[in-house]
């Protein structure tokens, strides 16, 4: 089964400082048929305006990915953490027992353009971490997420792998899918065929009961492939 997720049928809320999309139920926007996909809770698109930001809030029992597309991310926590996250770098917070922190737009000009994606951990309470990275300039297939840490990738507390995918224009490529697995694919930037579906900048694409996925790239593109458990 194929699901066409379309950016503009998304929940959408602007605040003026924060221009946010929701692909799943989060804050106001509630919708009973997006409350997430298997242990993916949150999906945000985020533009932060200049010199703006999140002030201190708090996190619990939740695995919180930050992917920074435009800008940076100033971000400081209770762990005592206090790093600056450019565009192309991956940060990583298991909230564990419990966090606070704050996240801004430290540019007096420039606009800030985020991911944020909160994971469902395999089990609560477990002590909060922290981490970020840089991974090479994208090409090919890249392992960002995975709960062994292999290869490179960052470490995340759930059943799930998290592949940063770069295509050339008309790259064909196949992904074969382990029995009972769900995939969730994000295009960051582009234009994709998956399995015959069209799916656009900012447009996802659920799958499940498939046992394998291609993916044609129309245009230079860039996807997020998540591999999850089937609950």
């Amino acid at each position: 089964m194929i699901f066409l997720r379309k950016a503009e049928e998304r929940g959408h809320a602007n605040h003026g400082w924060l221009d946010s999309w929701h692909t799943f139920s989060f804050a106001n926007y509630y919708d009973a048929n997006f409350m997430g996909f298997s242990a993916l809770r949150v999906i945000n698109e985020d533009v932060v305006e200049a010199g703006e930001g999140f002030g201190t809030h708090p996190h619990k029992d939740m695995e919180i990915l930050t992917y920074v597309l435009e800008g940076a991310v100033a971000h400081r926590d209770s762990m005592g953490n206090e790093e600056k996250v450019p565009a192309g770098e991956f940060q990583i917070m298991s909230a564990g027992t419990g966090i606070t922190h704050s996240e801004y737009n430290p540019n007096d000009t420039e606009r800030l353009r985020l991911y944020q994606i909160w994971i469902i951990p395999d089990k609560t309470g477990i002590t909060p971490r922290y981490d970020q990275r840089r991974f090479d300039a994208p090409q090919g297939r890249q392992l960002v997420l995975s709960p062994d840490a292999r290869d490179g990738s960052l470490k995340v507390n759930q059943d799930m792998e998290l592949s940063r995918w770069a295509l050339a224009k008309d790259e064909q490529s196949v992904y074969q899918i382990p029995a009972d697995r769900r995939i969730w694919v994000q295009v960051v930037k582009g234009d994709v065929s998956i399995n015959g579906t069209q799916a656009k900048t900012s447009d996802a694409v659920a799958v499940w009961d498939e046992q394998a996925i291609s993916i044609h790239a129309n245009s230079e593109s860039e996807i997020l492939l998540f591999d999850l458990p089937p609950v």
